[in-house]
Formats: structure tokens, C-alpha cells, sequence
């Protein structure tokens, strides 16, 4: 199933692909419509959808601009041109962007829907090509790639000088000469152990990362790939690793059964420093391990400067740097690590386990500390010798008891929008609470809000709420439209306005896709 997202500042045009074709009966799905450019890339960003169709001739950003913007931010992006000007400048640009179809007004479902079937076929025929195991094997493990993969990995580990690095790497038709750098580690994870699986995965990546000119991509390691990322400008070099991040993710968990979690290490103004950038991406993978999940962290994320040493300073507690990132499914692993420790030594099993029980109760303390709160308050219960005494009573007690304190831990940070992104998280949701009904709120404007770059505003968003910005903004305005429904005598199409959508037949389309039920049905519940 291949996502469709519809820009076009004609009304008509939109509702008519939105309803002339038979989504459900057809490989492709509706994932959304704007009518401007510049709206429709701060939704393409958060949507992510696998196909664009654009009008060329367009307020404020036209399709062209559009594209090349999408083709920078996603590149997995194909995107289908309307125009109602068959010239000839029109469709050159067009075909030098990357666009895959060029199709002249007026047009048919018909027409519309041939197109994109061409282009589902094309994406089919490359998922096809990645099922080539022995060719992607010999790719692989090729000579040429084992020499280019060692010399990039003395590099990232910083055992080779400048010097030297950038002569080899010229020898072997690696531009390293930038301005600034940084690094991104990605590993990537699967419950299933099948190495076919792991090939493909690996060559889907590789493949990918290979067609960005600025990124060199390499596995230092079987589930470990290394993206070291150049550019001219330190202002944009950050958004556009969360970019890269995203694309990374996007790629792998739509086209394999494997998660990814990505770190951003910092930024590095010489290809000596490029270790530098590396060594603080490991950092942030052992504060934040596998989950079960999808994740980019970056330096921000974790409450690190640029200028800190990324050594654990011995005021630090590991423990509550994991606890700030860690999902439930992660207990287990840190519970799993404290026994352990324990070394199965039952004649001293409650010494021991007393000394590893107040380590977590400090960890959990110093954590609900960092979130504004008091453990004396929040949970006074694990201060008391009772308690203690209690939960190093044997080991399942203990195993128990551990398991107890660090659910209730989560649950406070979960309650307090996990931690430092609290404070970003809630002045989002205000100004998305104070601003919903103005037509023009998007991610961009959102993010300009609370002062963080769109890539890494939808980043947070996601992580930390569990959906993205546009569902959310979505949902706030259904709730509003349905207590206009319920509580006044209003149409639907000015309750659509009223509640910030430009086309009462998207809203009624999309009020249904939300509730189940049109907006009329609503009503009259």
C-alpha cells in the first residue's frame, strides 16, 4: 500500500482525485491535501507519504519549488506533476528535479490513476531487486568495500591523522573536504534472526545513503551503520542530520522488519574532530538502547553541549540518564542487569541487594528531582527500612519490588512530558490549542514557536507524544468541530472553517476517517 498526498490550490481538483478514485479498491491510499506549497511541505514532512501529486502554478510556493524542497527533505518522495501549461521549460525543470510524471489538465481518474500505478510498479520492481541476496552479498563483502569500510572506520575511531585520511580517501573516490561534519550512528534491530533479512536490510541502507551526495555511509559493524554527513553551513548541519535520521527510519521500517534507533553526535569543524562527533553518538546509543522502537536522539537530547566532555563525570548517575529515555519495555533489561550483579551468591544475597536497591532508590530520587518534584512526596514509601528490608527478602521479592519502583518511575516522567522536552512539549500544545483555527498553523510555524528547527520539532513531537504533530493538530480540531456539532446550530462547511480547514468537503471526508461517521450522523447521535 503506497501513501498519496494531494497539493492544489483548485478546490475542484482536489476533492475530484480525492473522490473520483476508489482508494480502497486500489494499491494506494488518500494521506492528505493542501492547497499551497508552503503549507502542504510542513504536512509532507510530518506525513511522510510515499507519492506527491502537485500543481505546478500555485500561491505562495509553487509545485516546482515544492518538489526540489521534498526531493532535499525525502528523497523516497515520487512525485506527480499537474500543470495546465504543456511547455516544453515546464517539463525540462520538472524531469531535473526528479519528478516522475508530468500530466496535463485537464486529465481523468483514469489518467491520474494510471500514473501512479506505473510508479507503484517502479517502487515494486525496486523492493524486487533488493530480494537479490547473492548480489547483494558479493556488494558486501567486495575487496573495494572492505578497504573504502576500514579506512572510513580509522576515521570515525580517530586512528588515523587528517592527513593521511583525506589522501587515502581521495585515492578512493571519498570527498571528505567539507566544512563541518557530523556523525550518525544507526543500528538497526529485528526479532527475527535471519540473516537474508539482515542482507537486505543492510543493502537497502547502504543503497540509499549512497545517493546522497553529501553522506558517506559505511558498517563499522553487522547492525551498526556509520553516516558521516558534510556541509558548508553549521546553522543548517543539525536539521539536516534529523533529516537524514528520518529518511533513515523511513526506509528501513517501511521496507524491512527492522527498527532503528539513530544518534547524533555533534558537530565537528575539521576531519579531525570527525571522531569527536562519533565518539558522542556511542554515547548517546549507551544511554539510550534498544527499545523495541523507532528513535533519533541527538546531543540536545540528552542534555549535552558540544563543549562537555562525553566521558560519565563522576557526579553522574548512568542509571538516571537510561531512565530518562526508557521505554517499558526496558525494565526487564535493567532489572535483568542488577541480578546480574548479584552474581548468584545467595549467602549474601540481602547485602547485596540492599547496596544495588538504594542505588535505584538514589537514581529515582535524583530523577524525580531533575523533573521538579520530591521523592518524599512522590514516593515517600521507598525511604522507609521497612520497604528495603521487604524487597531484599529473596530474590523473586526483589525482582518484584525493583520492577514496582521503576514502572511508577516512568509513569511520573511520562506525567511530566519525559523530562527536558516537558516545557517545549506543553507551549506546542498551547499555541496548537490558541491557534488551530487559523488555516495556516503548520509544523513550521509550530516549531518557529518554541524555537527548535522543524526537523527536530517533529522529531520530539512524535517521540514524546506518541503521534505526530498533524495527527495531533487533527484531533484537536475534530474535538473542537465536534462540540460546535453538538452545542450550535451551525453548518458543517462553517463549523469546517470555524475549526481551521480550508474545504468543508476535506473536513467532512476527513471527520469521518477520524470518527466513523460524517458530520451530520454526529449530530443527530
Amino acid at each position: 500500500m503506497y501513501s498519496v498526498f494531494i497539493v492544489d490550490d483548485e478546490v475542484i481538483v482536489r476533492e475530484g482525485i480525492r473522490s473520483k478514485i476508489d482508494w480502497e479498491n486500489t494499491q494506494f491510499s488518500f494521506a492528505g491535501e493542501a492547497a499551497d506549497g508552503e503549507i502542504a511541505l510542513s504536512m509532507i514532512q510530518d506525513i511522510k507519504p510515499d507519492i506527491l501529486i502537485t500543481d505546478i502554478k500555485m500561491p505562495f510556493m509553487d509545485g516546482l519549488e515544492l518538489s526540489r524542497m521534498v526531493k532535499k527533505l525525502q528523497p523516497w518522495v515520487r512525485i506527480i506533476i499537474l500543470s495546465g501549461h504543456d511547455e516544453f521549460e515546464y517539463a525540462k525543470k520538472a524531469i531535473s528535479i526528479g519528478v516522475e510524471d508530468y500530466i496535463l489538465k485537464p486529465f481523468t481518474s483514469e489518467n491520474l490513476l494510471s500514473s501512479l500505478n506505473k510508479i507503484a510498479a517502479a517502487l515494486d520492481k525496486q523492493k524486487q531487486q533488493f530480494t537479490d541476496i547473492s548480489r547483494m552479498k558479493s556488494e558486501l563483502e567486495s575487496s573495494t568495500a572492505l578497504i573504502r569500510d576500514k579506512l572510513l572506520t580509522d576515521i570515525v575511531l580517530g586512528t588515523m591523522n587528517s592527513a593521511d585520511a583525506v589522501q587515502k580517501a581521495t585515492e578512493l573516490h571519498i570527498n571528505l573536504i567539507a566544512r563541518y561534519y557530523i556523525v550518525l550512528i544507526s543500528e538497526i534491530h529485528s526479532e527475527q534472526n535471519d540473516s537474508n533479512s539482515l542482507l537486505s536490510a543492510k543493502s537497502r541502507l547502504s543503497s540509499f545513503v549512497a545517493r546522497e551526495q553529501a553522506c558517506t555511509g559505511f558498517f563499522i559493524s553487522p547492525y551498526r551503520f556509520v553516516c558521516i554527513l558534510k556541509s558548508s553551513s553549521q546553522e543548517t548541519l543539525e536539521d539536516d542530520a534529523y533529516s537524514l535520521a528520518d529518511s533513515i527510519q523511513h526506509e528501513i521500517s517501511k521496507n524491512t522488519d527492522f527498527f532503528v534507533t539513530t544518534a547524533i553526535g555533534s558537530i565537528a569543524d575539521r576531519t579531525a574532530f570527525i571522531a569527536h562527533s562519533y565518539s558522542d553518538a556511542e554515547f548517546i546509543l549507551r544511554l539510550c538502547p534498544f527499545s523495541g522502537k523507532n528513535r533519533i536522539v541527538g546531543m540536545a537530547d540528552v542534555q549535552k553541549t558540544e563543549k562537555e566532555k562525553l566521558s560519565l563525570p563522576s557526579n553522574s548517575d548512568p542509571l538516571v540518564e537510561r531512565l530518562k529515555f526508557a521505554s517499558d519495555g526496558e525494565i526487564d533489561q535493567i532489572i535483568s542487569q542488577y541480578i546480574n550483579l548479584l552474581g548468584g551468591n545467595t549467602d549474601h544475597f540481602s547485602i547485596i541487594a540492599s547496596y544495588l536497591l538504594v542505588d535505584v532508590i538514589m537514581a529515582v530520587s535524583n530523577l524525580v528531582e531533575e523533573l521538579g518534584g520530591n521523592i518524599r512526596e512522590e514516593m515517600p514509601e521507598l525511604l522507609t527500612k521497612g520497604f528495603i528490608d521487604k524487597a531484599v527478602a529473596n530474590q523473586e521479592t526483589f525482582i518484584k519490588e525493583i520492577r514496582v519502583v521503576l514502572n511508577n518511575v516512568l509513569r511520573y516522567r511520562d506525567s511530566h512530558i519525559q523530562g527536558k522536552y516537558g516545557d517545549v512539549i506543553l507551549k506546542a500544545k498551547k499555541f496548537i490549542e490558541e491557534n488551530y483555527s487559523n488555516q495556516d498553523i503548520c509544523l513550521h510555524s509550530v516549531a518557529e514557536a518554541v524555537h527548535f528547527s522543524p526537523n527536530h520539532f517533529s522529531t520530539i513531537f512524535s517521540q514524546e507524544c506518541g503521534i505526530t504533530f498533524i495527527e495531533h493538530l487533527t484531533n484537536v480540531r475534530i474535538e473542537q468541530a465536534k462540540k460546535l456539532l453538538k452545542s450550535t446550530s451551525m453548518r458543517s462547511a462553517d463549523i469546517a472553517y470555524e475549526v481551521g480547514f480550508n474545504d468543508p468537503h476535506y473536513f467532512s471526508y476527513i471527520f469521518k476517517k477520524t470518527t466513523g461517521i460524517t458530520p451530520r450522523e454526529y449530530r443527530n447521535v
